[in-house]
């Protein structure tokens, strides 16, 4: 055999090596690139359709595609996500602003990384045979508020007609169960209310006088949105030591979440399906109407689902210093909007063509029955 065949030959078993070598080269990326990284989220509260994203995300695999292992743990009356979070139990959590607020304040080092709701969907409600017609027109009256961090915005609104809920001077504070009991019986003179469930609850409930459900009509309904002192709500956050080594992870997750939010943007009744099928003290009806109340605090949102507006960060900073919920002025600090620009980013390049604006969202309408059934 002469020296130009033998190299050839030996090239080639060369070039099989190589390509052999490549080969399983791959084969052994694989597993590597199948483990998941896990994470573990905090809800703020039981399992409703104030967190369907979340659950949409999980059901759907979004999650699973972008690297995700997602264990949701349920929040409840006697958690507080922060403390959760900054104990290491949970990596991220859902909070409304001001109370991570309140927590930085006392030196805690916590970080918002996505703020999901631009807007508020706290009210206080008053019968209309009450003749309390005001934030204002509370004074002397006994006001519910749930406590924990929930108290903020109601406080602020009290606080800026001249009354000291705190100090309970002007006003007597009830702190109310998350219930609507002490209200419908009458026994408080003004309740603490969010949008998507515990006006329904009121709305699900027959008129003992009439025998047919409550309508608006039968109700004062005052949005703090309206009162000035609304502050932004919920809110994704974790560590700031954790998101200094975690960036990858934090931007997938909350590219898969924003991804969960769309789709619920757009299948209503499947993701109501979905928050349902995870368990839900409340039935579906009420759950449907909630689905619907939580998309108009998500959509349309110009900057981009997920994206803290300045101007929304410095009011609710503000409030949050003016009232008193907060004794040191917070500043851009408080947020990191670099992670969730790139989990839009992201999702735009694994996802062509999808809409993270929802500029032409439009509600559905939900009719409620008695018992949200």
């Amino acid at each position: 055999m002469g020296r130009k065949h033998v190299t050839i030959v030996a090239l080639a078993l060369v070039a099989v090596a190589l390509s052999l070598w490549a080969g399983l080269g791959s084969a052994n990326a694989q597993p590597r690139a199948a483990r998941l990284d896990k994470i573990t989220l905090q809800l703020k509260w039981v399992t409703q359709s104030q967190f369907a994203g979340y659950y949409a995300a999980k059901s759907l695999g979004y999650y699973k595609q972008f690297g995700l292992d997602v264990n949701i743990k349920v929040g409840g009356p006697s958690i507080t996500p922060e403390t959760v979070v900054a104990s290491g139990q949970a990596d991220i959590g859902i909070d409304w602003l001001p109370s991570l607020l309140a927590t930085r304040d006392t030196g805690t080092k916590l970080v918002n990384i996505a703020q999901m709701f631009p807007r508020s969907g706290m009210t206080e409600l008053t019968w209309k045979s009450s003749g309390i017609t005001s934030i204002a027109g509370m004074r002397d009256h006994t006001v519910g508020v749930w406590c924990c961090g929930n108290q903020f915005e109601l406080y602020a609104a009290l606080t800026k007609h001249g009354m000291d809920p705190e100090k309970q001077q002007g006003v007597k504070i009830f702190n109310q169960p998350f219930t609507m009991t002490d209200f419908l019986s009458h026994r408080i003179d003004a309740a603490a209310a969010m949008t998507y469930n515990e006006l329904a609850q009121v709305l699900e409930t027959k008129n003992p006088k009439t025998g047919k459900l409550y309508t608006l009509k039968d109700l004062n309904v005052f949005p703090l949105q309206k009162e000035g002192t609304s502050m932004l709500e919920d809110g994704l956050f974790a560590q700031e030591s954790w998101v200094s080594t975690h960036r990858d992870v934090a931007t997938r997750f909350i590219a898969a979440s924003d991804r969960g939010w769309i789709y619920c943007r757009d299948h209503v009744q499947q993701c109501t399906n979905i928050v349902l099928k995870n368990g839900t003290a409340l039935p579906g009806g009420h759950q449907l109407w909630e689905m619907n109340e939580i998309n108009k605090l998500v959509w349309p949102n110009a900057l981009g689902i997920g994206i803290m507006d300045p101007a929304a960060f410095k009011r609710t900073a503000a409030i949050a210093l003016k009232y008193k919920v907060i004794k040191k002025p917070q500043n851009a600090s408080a947020y990191d909007a670099t992670l969730a620009k790139a989990g839009l980013q992201y999702l735009r390049n694994h996802v062509k063509g999808i809409d993270v604006k929802g500029a032409s969202y439009k509600p559905i309408t939900v009719t409620l029955k008695a018992g949200g059934k």
